[in-house]
């Protein structure tokens, strides 16, 4: 599915809870496949996120707003279906990381519900970085909340925010 204007859009959905250096590799990657993308922040679902959906769309924009790519880049917070999401942005293509063999059979699942739901959105797998591999935001919560060291793992923006939160809730 190509916008009006020609372009092609793909849509990298995800908690980001925090955004890590890993995402920031995809994210390049991606910008170099497409001619914009949108970082889609989701409300959490299942899972409950450390940070508020506004503080993870605000980390996301901050640290995104220092890149090259800054212009081809748009972050929305969203909750529902990111196929429902894709279909109205008119995104080309979901964007899904790939770190490790464990991560596939999740994603195999969640590929095929999302082509039920958008036959004309495909997804496009990447790879972080080599040395992005073993990094995921759980993770690094942990770290980080058990008085780790994460610095090197994130942007310094979520560092902070982290430091921040746990100063003011511990």
């Amino acid at each position: 599915m190509t916008n009006p204007d020609g372009t092609k859009l793909a849509l990298y959905p995800g908690t980001f809870d925090p955004i890590t250096n890993g995402h920031l590799s995809l994210i390049e990657r991606a910008t170099k496949l497409f001619d914009r993308l949108i970082v889609a922040v989701a409300a959490g679902g299942l899972k409950q996120p450390f940070f508020t959906l506004e503080e993870r769309v605000e980390l996301v924009q901050r640290v995104l707003a220092e890149r090259r790519y800054a212009d081809r880049v748009e972050v929305i917070g969203f909750d529902g279906l990111v196929a429902k999401l894709a279909l109205e942005r008119r995104a080309c293509a979901l964007i899904r990381g790939l770190r490790a063999v464990s991560d596939f059979d999740y994603e195999f699942q969640m590929t095929l519900m999302n082509r039920k739901q958008a036959r004309s959105v495909e997804t496009v797998f990447l790879l972080p970085a080599l040395s992005w591999v073993y990094l995921s935001s759980t993770m690094v919560k942990d770290v980080a909340l058990h008085g780790g060291d994460i610095s090197g793992l994130v942007p310094s923006p979520v560092k902070q925010a982290f430091d921040k939160k746990r100063a003011s809730t511990g």
